[in-house]
């Protein structure tokens, strides 16, 4: 059984956040799948923070 991996991706900028969310599923291995994403904002004195939490782990090869 593999181990989970965990990724936090954090942003001021909305854009910036989906940028930084695709480029990391996009690198993700063929084998590896998202198990779950939690997502979050906070209010910041200017701006507001996006988070998410993105749970993946390596499932067994299909070859």
């Amino acid at each position: 059984m593999s181990i989970p991996r965990f990724k936090v991706i954090t942003s001021n900028s909305l854009e910036l956040f989906e940028e930084r969310l695709n480029a990391y599923l996009d690198q993700l291995d063929r084998d590896e799948m998202v198990v779950d994403v939690k997502f979050t904002t906070a209010a910041l004195e200017t701006s507001i923070e996006f988070s998410a939490l993105v749970q993946t782990q390596k499932t067994e090869s299909w070859t």
